[in-house]
Parts: C-alpha cells; sequence; structure tokens
C-alpha cells in the first residue's frame, strides 16, 4: 500500500468515525421531541426491533412498546401541562457495529409561572447498527438520587477500559 493510499484509507476510516458519532447524538436529541410531541412512531423508530428501554420499573421489551411509553400516565399529563425530556450531549464509544453513550436527562415540568426538575437521571444507551442505521439495543435511566446505581451506570461509560 502506498503512502497516498495508506493515507486515504486513514481519513476514511476518521470520517466513518465521526458519522457514526453524529449519527448517534442525532439519535439521542430525538428522544426528547418525540416523547413531548407524544409521537410514538419516532420514539419507537429509535430502538431495535427487540431493544428495551429500563428506567426503574417494569422494563419496556420491544420498539412498539418503547414508543408506546408516550401514551401512559404519567407522561400524558406531563405533556399536557408542559415538559421537556432534555439529554445532555453524552460521551459515546463505537466499536464496530456496536456503541455506548453515557450521559444525563433531565425532565423538565412546566408550573404555571416557572420550570421545575422532575427528573434527573444517568443514562446508559446500548446502541446497534443496523440495515437502518443506528438504534438503541437497550436505554438504562436510573435517577441520580444518592444510589451507587446511577454512578456506576456514568462511571462504566467513561472509565478506560484496560
Amino acid at each position: 500500500m502506498s503512502d497516498t493510499e495508506a493515507r486515504l484509507a486513514a481519513l476514511e476510516a476518521r470520517i466513518k468515525g465521526l458519522e457514526d458519532q453524529l449519527a448517534i447524538y442525532q439519535l439521542i436529541a430525538t428522544y426528547g421531541p418525540s416523547v413531548d410531541s407524544r409521537t410514538g412512531n419516532v420514539t419507537a423508530s429509535l430502538w431495535a426491533e427487540d431493544g428495551a428501554y429500563d428506567f426503574g420499573a417494569e422494563p419496556l421489551i420491544g420498539a412498539e412498546n418503547v414508543g408506546s411509553l408516550v401514551n401512559i400516565e404519567p407522561h400524558i399529563h406531563y405533556v399536557a401541562d408542559g415538559c421537556a425530556h432534555v439529554l445532555s450531549m453524552p460521551h459515546v464509544t463505537v466499536e464496530g457495529d456496536k456503541a455506548v453513550a453515557t450521559g444525563y436527562s433531565r425532565v423538565y415540568l412546566n408550573q404555571g409561572d416557572h420550570w421545575r426538575v422532575e427528573r434527573a437521571s444517568a443514562n446508559r444507551w446500548e446502541l446497534t447498527r443496523t440495515a437502518e442505521g443506528w438504534r438503541v439495543q437497550n436505554r438504562v435511566n436510573r435517577l441520580l438520587d444518592g444510589r451507587p446505581e446511577a454512578r456506576e451506570l456514568l462511571s462504566d461509560g467513561v472509565e478506560p477500559k484496560g
């Protein structure tokens, strides 16, 4: 392989990595607007067909079930009163066709003339590359309430593996 070919191959690999990271950012950034607009089909489309969402209660299994969370209480009430699901820019690691994104989420609720944070959580998004692009295989969400589970989610996502 010539020097030019090697440089071109390295550049292509870097661009592919950046495209993967951007696609994952876009996927995660879509979650808040899709649930706050109660657009269940868009929410479902973010998940792999057999994907799961564990938010501390009974996990939702399957993309359709995850999408249906927009039609359950207290979510319906939150949207009716005004809410915002806001996700931080996550720390992302990509290894082949698998990725992990680690970050925070907050749910803001309208309280008339002000907003309050209803929940602040640590999140681990396990993603897989599909024929349709990156999809969520598993999302784990734990309240930042002092219990070790949330801290473990965060540290597992950012500690160097070695």
